[in-house]
């Protein structure tokens, strides 16, 4: 009889074991999360662009009721071409002043005079770039997206904008590439005053 009771005993902490180790299984196993659609990647995308205040520089604005509104028109397309740059006040950068344009579509400091891009899905902003390109102006700091380009110039806070997720780039990307195409060829920075 001892040996029967010692028998059931053992089966049943094998069988205790067995049930632990398929429930452990079960609960680390990563469920996989659906691919988002191409429509929810654009919601995602819309949402994160006005969180994070695209606009506030890659949108010219006009000046309305409550300061400086966006011009729907030209929304995500960049200092305009066809507007005279403005020499700065050199005595105030001196004195280690960032000064921004009007509508924020430019900005004057220690780098010389930049200005926004141009991220509307016309073939003068984004319309040509790939996902990857996309990508890494956002994670590397690079102008069009290209590894040997330019470094992205202030204020533009890519480094801000690298701690995204894949998933949130490639939806802002795609919430970018849907938006109303903007011709406009942004002009190239202006080096400070003095450098080569």
């Amino acid at each position: 009889m001892r040996n029967v009771n010692a028998a059931a005993a053992l089966a049943a902490i094998v069988l205790a074991g067995a049930l632990y180790a398929c429930s452990n299984a079960k609960s680390s196993e990563k469920k996989e999360e659906p691919i988002p659609t191409q429509a929810e990647m654009v919601k995602r995308g819309e949402y994160l662009v006005n969180s994070i205040g695209c606009d506030d520089c890659h949108s010219p604005k006009r000046m309305g009721a409550h300061g400086p509104e966006v011009i729907p028109e030209t929304r995500f397309g960049g200092y305009p071409a066809s507007r005279p740059v403005v020499k700065p006040d050199g005595a105030d950068l001196k004195k280690g002043y960032m000064m921004l344009g009007g509508d924020l579509t430019s900005a004057v400091g220690p780098w010389g005079i930049s200005f926004a891009a141009n991220i509307s899905s016309d073939e003068t902003g984004i319309g040509n770039w790939t996902e990857q390109n996309f990508i890494t102006a956002i994670r590397h700091g690079k102008s069009k997206g290209l590894e040997n380009g330019r470094d992205l110039l202030p204020p533009m806070p890519w480094f801000n904008f690298a701690k995204l997720t894949d998933e949130d780039l490639k939806s802002v990307f795609a919430y970018l590439k849907s938006t109303t195409p903007v011709s406009n060829v942004v002009p190239a920075p202006i080096p400070p005053t003095g450098a080569k």
